[in-house]
């Protein structure tokens, strides 16, 4: 990763269009993928050395008006206008916001072990799971270990098979990673978890490189279980508003369909193993003699 955040970012969306994207007339011979830096210039309405200087990471702090045309000139969506302006320093408390807890208080706990009946997890913006409900441990239960979405999306084998739309999961997790540039690029985490799946991912390095951005959508789930086969849930995203940085997520299945009877197989299953396990562990403890069946 560069230090030259807001650059990297123009140099990526410039080369994602084509003259004719924006009703550009095309002309000499091109040596450069997408847009040239003086077509932007002029779709902007910016002089056209300033907006090298941008690329360059010669200029930093880019005024909102600026912002909102380069928006208009790269055909940004709500997201990526918002990843835009974090990147240049211009979104208004979000350094208040950057850094994100990883502890996840008793209440909000407490709140997820009373939907017994669907996965609920909390997420931080680098996509590490930080708390989890029990049927939640059970459908992350074929990754080892079930720390990271990203991480299990692309360097774990379990992932390939989980989730039955790979590369819409794949493009999804990076665009929600590169999200999380915009708060704090440099963040430890972050560029940790970077470096690791860009060493190990060549798929990862190319859409990293891509700079698509997205939050979180509503988008189905189209997941598959060892346990209890496919599975199809929606799910909600929430912000923890005395934690910025973490969202509660709830997955759901439509009620009465087979997703959702999946999901109580799922639960049942989870809570035989666990008994079980408890047992044993129990039984270890006390040793021989312990009052167990001879």
């Amino acid at each position: 990763m560069t230090d030259n955040h807001l650059g990297d970012f123009l140099r990526a969306r410039r080369a994602r269009l084509r003259p004719q994207d924006v009703d550009m007339a095309s002309y000499g011979t091109r040596r450069v993928t997408g847009l040239r830096r003086e077509e932007v210039a002029v779709l902007a309405g910016v002089n056209a050395d300033y907006y090298a200087r941008l690329e360059q990471g010669r200029e930093r702090n880019p005024s909102p008006q600026v912002l909102d045309a380069l928006t208009r000139a790269l055909r940004l969506d709500e997201d990526t206008r918002a990843h835009l302006y974090r990147l240049a320093g211009a979104t208004p408390g979000d350094h208040l916001a950057a850094h994100t807890s990883a502890r996840v208080s008793p209440e909000l706990r407490q709140l997820m072990d009373g939907y017994p009946n669907t996965p609920a997890f909390v997420l931080d913006r680098t996509l590490d799971i930080l708390a989890t409900n029990a049927l939640a441990d059970a459908l992350f239960a074929p990754f080892d270990p079930p720390d990271n979405l990203a991480r299990m999306t692309f360097l774990d084998p379990a992932g390939r098979h989980f989730y039955t739309d790979w590369d819409r999961a794949a493009e999804a997790a990076v665009a929600n990673l590169r999200h999380a540039t915009g708060f704090d690029p440099n963040a430890p985490r972050l560029r940790e978890l970077v470096r690791t799946l860009t060493e190990h991912s060549t798929l990862f390095a190319r859409q990293w490189n891509s700079h698509t951005v997205r939050g979180k959508t509503q988008d189905a789930k189209h997941l598959h279980h060892p346990d209890v086969g496919p599975l199809t849930l929606t799910y909600q995203a929430f912000d923890v508003r005395d934690a910025p940085g973490q969202q509660l997520v709830i997955y759901h299945a439509e009620p009465g369909g087979p997703s959702a009877q999946a999901l109580d197989l799922l639960g049942s299953l989870h809570a035989t193993r666990s008994r079980r396990e408890a047992r044993r562990r129990k039984g270890a403890a006390g040793g021989p003699g312990a009052g167990g069946r001879a």
